[in-house]
């Protein structure tokens, strides 16, 4: 395994499978994430002094340091909740995964025609 140079993962939350859906594509679209893994999960937790539940659809989303502070703030000005769970890290990984991540993040890329 290896560093990447810089490869972070980020998590986040979102009410419904269609604002995943929506977060992931508006996030690809600017290129400030490789790659989302949308996953369904239910959530545990106190809100506003309550107990809460809900069913909500977690995403995984890779990026590199240097777009993590542009995906965090596109992430919060996007996201269906008023205060968006936002957790991130930095990881390792394999050397052909780590540069075909990073390279989904250069503008250099060209997108396939529409």
């Amino acid at each position: 395994m290896t560093d990447a140079s810089g490869l972070v993962l980020a998590l986040t939350t979102e009410a419904s499978p269609e604002c995943a859906q929506h977060l992931a594509d508006a996030l690809l679209e600017r290129r400030l994430v490789a790659c989302v893994s949308i996953h369904p999960v239910q959530s545990f937790y106190r809100w506003e002094g309550a107990l809460q539940q809900s069913h909500e659809v977690q995403l995984l989303m890779k990026t590199s340091t240097q777009h993590l502070e542009a995906l965090r703030s596109v992430v919060s000005q996007l996201h269906s909740y008023d205060t968006p769970e936002w957790l991130s890290w930095p990881v390792m990984s394999s050397p052909a995964y780590g540069a075909w991540a990073l390279a989904e993040l250069s503008s250099d890329v060209s997108s396939p025609a529409a």
